[in-house]
């Protein structure tokens, strides 16, 4: 860790600092709402506004955490003093700066930082807002870069008010000193009305010189003040009308009105300039910045609202396919460009009463809410009119891309009763719908209708799907369940059937595992799966590649031979390979078996229990077998909720692998409450839609990069 440096000017800095009079730790109403405004926007947790202080840092604004400030040694604000800029702090574990601060390692476990310099009068970094993360980001782009300087210049314009309202309770002389550098025009009357004061930023907003307004009268110049009713039983009133230039004509300004009994003083801005200013803070918090579409958090409020009056709604989740096939290099910007044009056909696809909404990189939502006797099947044609507009491919450029997509859909009260369960209900349908690997859309619960293929025609044709390379591998992250970071993936088989589409392991795995290409297509899985580790475990030093295991490649083999020929020729290290076996295989423990898995662990290879808990395996297999890993089956992670058998259960399996030394993995998170729920109850890591569905190399590729998982200091084995 580094502590900020202390600027040569840093007296200064801390007389303006006092300046605010801000010496307790208590919030401000205004700035708890740029706060908040700030947290909806990011999507944080924690969002502040701080002042910077000689040995502390004090908040004056904080969303998300109990503390009211922390020591300026540790503290995250003291490097932003000497920035022209905003500080962007991706991952703190990676930044030498922080890595080792205890706000990174403990409590609130700061990961990612940005923060907004707050300037005083008088040019000096006196604070910042900031937003914080306790899991790393992969950047800030330039939009979100204007949206917090948008609310930065919110915060600063709160901030001068207090400031110039802590000068006035030192007297006339004092606020007037304080004024006279401030930036928004201020003025004070006497008792009858008339200018007796008149800043510069005052001769700047109305064109009159101080020389020419002392001793008129304030309503000249501020004509709608003339019909105010009578403030002084309350001092300060903020009140929007109309200024007057030297030239005669009329402005929009917003007055803030302080009176006493030696007259009044007055603090206006243009109300133009406000609006600019709540505009974009307004624009930042309720709008996607690329697509200018609403965000999640609009979203999530609609469906609340609808669900309070007990309306019918239709949820649907849409998601695309075919973004990475587009060339950067041939037109910049070019997916910017896309994911806007995909956004306005959604939007020309529904009607004007529907919310359309951009949820992710490449997912949108839309809420349709139902008429009166509207049947459901009214959402399956308002999902066939997305997919169909999406047929025609999107011209970038020269590059023509042709874009797949799936609708999963969701409907209230039929599926859920709450907005959390809705928006997983839908995405649930959406993931169902990806299996399908079409363009489909697909309803939550509907069971899906996979054909497999016919006994006679499979053996010849999975034969000849080898021989062409019909076969694929996708990949499902693997996460830290603490911050999420990315720690492997399990390699899953597809099959890209020349007239069938994409077909998923239950439409022709049980074929294979049964039928004589068992060891073929584990051997091809194996070293297709080695060989991409390589590339992906450079940049991230953790990265572990699970693979499952046919029964087959155990029978009459030297499975641990050609396990360690395959690492030879790919250049996997053993530590970057789990092998996962079920407890079919395990209830076998014959001794061929038990002697490859031993040969194996004793190598550095891991070996993982899949499906734990679902069948008869017995638990002395766990003393017996040699493996590093539980894999909690998602059949008990789906319905997990607080106290709960199911929860029970996890909590169990986590306490018995964590007693025999392993790891013990979570399948199937697909929320954040299964992923809070499942990490307090002990489990370690975990995988499911909630952090990456199955996708294959290419675009896990483009989901590393925006992820930007952190990395390890050391290789875990």
């Amino acid at each position: 860790m580094r502590r900020a440096k202390i600027s040569v000017d840093e007296g200064a800095r801390l007389a303006a600092v006092a300046e605010y009079g801000l010496s307790d730790p208590k919030t401000d109403a205004r700035l708890q709402e740029i706060a908040g405004l700030a947290a909806r926007r990011f999507e944080a947790p924690v969002a502040l506004v701080t002042l910077v202080r000689e040995t502390d840092q004090m908040f004056v604004a904080v969303l998300g955490l109990q503390e009211s400030g922390t020591p300026r040694d540790i503290s995250f604000c003291s490097h932003a003093l000497d920035s022209d800029d905003l500080l962007i702090v991706p991952d703190a574990t990676l930044d030498p700066r922080f890595s080792g601060n205890p706000l990174v390692l403990g409590p609130p476990h700061v990961r990612f930082y940005a923060g907004a310099p707050l300037r005083s009068p008088s040019g000096h970094v006196v604070g910042t807002l900031c937003v914080i993360d306790r899991r790393p980001r992969s950047g800030f782009s330039a939009r979100d870069r204007q949206a917090l300087r948008a609310l930065g210049v919110q915060a600063a314009q709160r901030l001068e008010e207090l400031r110039l309202a802590h000068a006035r309770a030192g007297g006339p002389h004092r606020f007037r000193q304080a004024a006279g550098a401030s930036p928004d025009a201020v003025a004070s009357t006497n008792a009858k009305g008339q200018v007796a004061f008149w800043n510069e930023a005052a001769v700047r907003l109305f064109g009159v010189p101080a020389s020419e307004a002392m001793g008129r009268d304030l309503v000249e110049f501020l004509p709608s003040l003339r019909n105010q009713p009578d403030t002084s039983a309350r001092p300060d009133e903020r009140v929007d009308g109309d200024a007057r230039g030297r030239d005669g004509s009329l402005f929009p300004v917003e007055v803030l009105l302080h009176a006493s009994p030696s007259g009044q003083d007055v603090v206006v801005r243009s109300i133009e300039s406000r609006r600019r200013s709540d505009d974009l803070a307004f624009h930042a918090a309720n709008r996607d910045t690329l697509t200018g579409l609403p965000n999640r958090v609009v979203l999530m409020e609609r469906i609340t609202e609808h669900l309070a009056r007990g309306e019918q709604i239709h949820l649907l989740h849409v998601g695309l396919e075919g973004l990475h096939h587009l060339d950067p290099a041939a037109s910049p910007g070019s997916r910017d460009l896309a994911l806007q044009k995909v956004a306005r056909r959604l939007v020309e696809s529904v009607s004007p009463a529907d919310t359309v909404t951009r949820l992710d990189e490449d997912e949108f939502a839309i809420l349709r809410p139902a008429e009166a006797g509207e049947p459901r099947s009214a959402a399956l044609v308002v999902a066939d009119r997305i997919l169909g507009s999406l047929i025609a491919p999107v011209e970038i450029g020269k590059q023509r891309l042709r874009l797949r997509a799936q609708v999963g859909i969701a409907c209230f009260p039929k599926h859920a009763d709450t907005t959390d369960a809705l928006m997983a209900a839908a995405g649930v349908a959406l993931q169902d719908a990806r299996r399908e690997g079409r363009r489909t859309r697909r309803v939550y619960g509907e069971t899906l209708k996979h054909e497999p293929l016919e006994e006679g025609e499979s053996g010849e044709t999975l034969a000849q799907a080898l021989a062409r390379g019909e076969f694929e591998l996708f990949y499902q992250p693997q996460v830290d369940l603490v911050d999420g970071s990315l720690i492997g993936a399990e390699a899953l088989i597809r099959w890209n059937h020349p007239e069938r589409g994409l077909l998923i392991p239950g439409e022709f795995l049980d074929q294979i595992e049964h039928g004589p290409l068992a060891v073929d297509v584990g051997t091809w899985v194996l070293e297709t799966a080695c060989s991409q580790a390589v590339g992906w475990r450079r940049r991230e030093p953790r990265f572990r590649m699970g693979v499952n295991l046919f029964e087959a490649q155990f029978r009459g083999r030297d499975l641990a031979g050609e396990v360690r020929a395959i690492l030879d020729r790919t250049g996997l290290s053993p530590a970057g390979l789990e092998l996962e076996v079920t407890e079919k295989i395990m209830l076998r423990n014959d001794a061929a078996t038990l002697e490859a898995l031993v040969s194996l662990h004793a190598q550095g290879v891991r070996v993982a229990f899949d499906d734990f808990g679902t069948g008869y395996a017995a638990l002395s297999m766990l003393k017996a077998c040699p493996l590093n890993r539980l894999k909690v089956d998602r059949s008990f992670v789906q319905d997990i909720k607080n106290d709960g058998p199911d929860a029970l259960i996890v909590a169990a399996i986590a306490t018995l692998g964590a007693g025999l030394g392993l790891d013990v993995l979570a399948e199937g998170i697909e929320d954040e409450a299964q992923w809070e729920l499942v990490r307090t109850s002990g489990c370690r890591s975990g995988q499911g839609y909630l952090f990456g569905r199955p996708m294959p190399a290419s675009q896990f590729e483009d989901w590393m990069r925006h992820q930007a998982s952190p990395r390890s200091s050391e290789v875990r084995a």
